[in-house]
């Protein structure tokens, strides 16, 4: 009697299981899919975009390249996240350093963790690499600007319906003299109803 029952059981739950087949299918990355109404992959991409063609459209490239004659040296510090949510800044920040690089108008220097290991690999460098090879202490690029900002959102909710505002300001500072000499924002909203 026990075994039947435990066959019964056994046949009803893959019977159940059958049922709910899950079925996953590759998709365009530039294609917009908004499930959940949070913040997704797509407003990454849009904030990206919008970022980059405001910072490199901005005066200061300009101003910068006439003083000097040579390209600005760009160092990228932290993004905060002040939103409502969890939100990974590290996927647009990427796209903008990438623009960055592959505009060949900006230079670009390792900031935070990046740059701290390079460090500590020049300082192995110095105790185990042949004095020809190893890397010399007080060569880095000295950064002229630094890119930084903070996510924020706002979330209006009414019985079944929301609207989530999002705005990524981003801030470009001389470095020497601590001016800002470009700000830029991406703002994205969105109407969920349940």
């Amino acid at each position: 009697m026990k075994s039947l029952l435990l066959v019964s059981v056994l046949v009803l739950g893959m019977a159940f299981q059958s049922c709910n087949t899950r079925k996953v299918e590759r998709i365009g990355t530039e294609e917009t899919i908004d499930l959940s109404g949070r913040w997704n992959d797509s407003d990454s991409r849009m904030t990206a975009e919008a970022m980059v063609d405001q910072i490199l459209g901005g005066a200061w490239l300009d101003n910068h390249v006439r003083a000097t004659g040579e390209r600005p040296v760009v160092i990228v510090g932290l993004v905060y996240n002040k939103s409502h949510e969890h939100i990974n800044a590290e996927t647009f920040i990427k796209d903008v350093e990438r623009a960055f690089i592959n505009s060949g108008r900006v230079r670009l220097v390792q900031a935070g963790d990046k740059r701290e290991e390079l460090r500590r690999e020049r300082a192995s460098q110095q105790d185990f690499a042949s004095v020809e090879t190893a890397k010399q202490w007080g060569l880095e690029l000295g950064a002229d600007y630094m890119l930084n900002g903070d996510i924020n959102s706002i979330v209006d909710t009414y019985q079944r319906e929301k609207v989530t505002y999002y705005q990524v300001n981003l801030e470009l500072t001389d470095v020497q003299s601590s001016e800002v000499l470009w700000i830029g924002d991406k703002r994205i909203r969105k109407y969920i109803r349940n």
